[in-house]
């Protein structure tokens, strides 16, 4: 039997018609061989512990934010995630709302709704020629790359994982220098402690003044009272995210209803080929496990 922990939705029970046992998310974990994780439940030794027949974890996504993987591995449990499934869809959603912001889709459209003239002087930003900074320069963040250098934007990145100057016409530069070199930011870096407000007061008062910042990779990885300041001093000219801290934000949080502030809710990988891809790499990865095969992404 394989545990889900969020409701399998219908139109990808064909996944698992003929494969598998589904029990979850109310009944069946005390019997359960494997588990198709979510996001929103924390997979901590305790509950680990109520699962004595699971053998694997397997994510629907790519971080592991809500498995303890330390407690898993204690319990011989493997742990594995779905790496490849959302990166199209992502980086899709985070070209669109680099797009929107810097473009100020809000302010424009809100001026049309209240049937005005649109201003005098243009407030949307020419990406031709501008630069795009990448805080990290994995999968998403390479797609990213690729449409924005078919904008005829300059790309450079920072990403401590890869030693090399630069990586399919990406230049790679130093933190610092992705923060005040760059018209606009994009993060792609993974949350946990080490990265827990890497954007910080500090680094967006070294960002171009009236530089642009996208979120679509983890809520943590900004402190949002220095976002809210930096916007409203105006060193930001604006910032769209997909993720936050928390999420969803309660109703009326100052980020929400700004007409220089997009925020989505944690959908970027929504896509239904993007929320298919998730499902199948992950009830494939549990079943390579029980049956003793490779699967995609396995933690140490």
């Amino acid at each position: 039997m394989v545990y889900f922990d969020t409701p399998l939705p219908d139109a990808y029970r064909d996944l698992v018609d003929g494969r598998l046992e589904v029990v979850g998310p109310d009944t069946g974990l005390e019997a359960a061989v494997a588990v198709i994780a979510g996001a929103r439940v924390q997979w901590n030794g305790e509950l680990l512990d109520q699962a004595p027949e699971v053998r694997v974890v397997s994510r629907t996504g790519i971080g592991y934010d809500n498995v303890d993987v330390a407690a898993a591995a204690e319990r011989g449990v493997v742990v594995c995630n779905a790496p490849e499934a959302p990166s199209v869809s992502t980086a899709e959603h985070t070209v669109a709302l680099l797009m929107a912001v810097t473009k100020h889709l809000r302010t424009t459209t809100a001026i049309a709704d209240r049937g005005e003239k649109a201003p005098s002087v243009g407030i949307a930003l020419e990406l031709d020629g501008r630069r795009l900074g990448l805080v990290g320069l994995g999968r998403i963040a390479r797609r990213v790359a690729a449409a924005a250098t078919a904008l005829g934007m300059e790309v450079i990145a920072h990403d401590p994982f890869i030693q090399a100057d630069s990586v399919d016409g990406v230049r790679l530069v130093s933190l610092d220098e992705v923060f005040s070199e760059s018209d606009v930011v994009s993060l792609h870096a993974p949350g946990g402690e080490a990265t827990k407000h890497l954007v910080d007061a500090s680094r967006l008062a070294a960002m171009r003044p009236g530089a642009y910042l996208v979120n679509c990779a983890r809520g943590s990885l900004v402190d949002q009272e220095a976002l809210l300041a930096a916007l409203d001093s105006g060193q930001l000219a604006g910032a769209a995210l997909d993720v936050t801290e928390p999420e969803p934000l309660p109703e009326g949080h100052p980020l929400l209803g700004r007409e220089d502030v997009l925020v989505t809710p944690h959908v970027a990988s929504s896509t239904a080929a993007g929320r298919r891809r998730l499902y199948e790499h992950a009830i494939d990865n549990a079943l390579a496990v029980l049956e003793g095969r490779p699967a995609t992404t396995v933690t140490p």
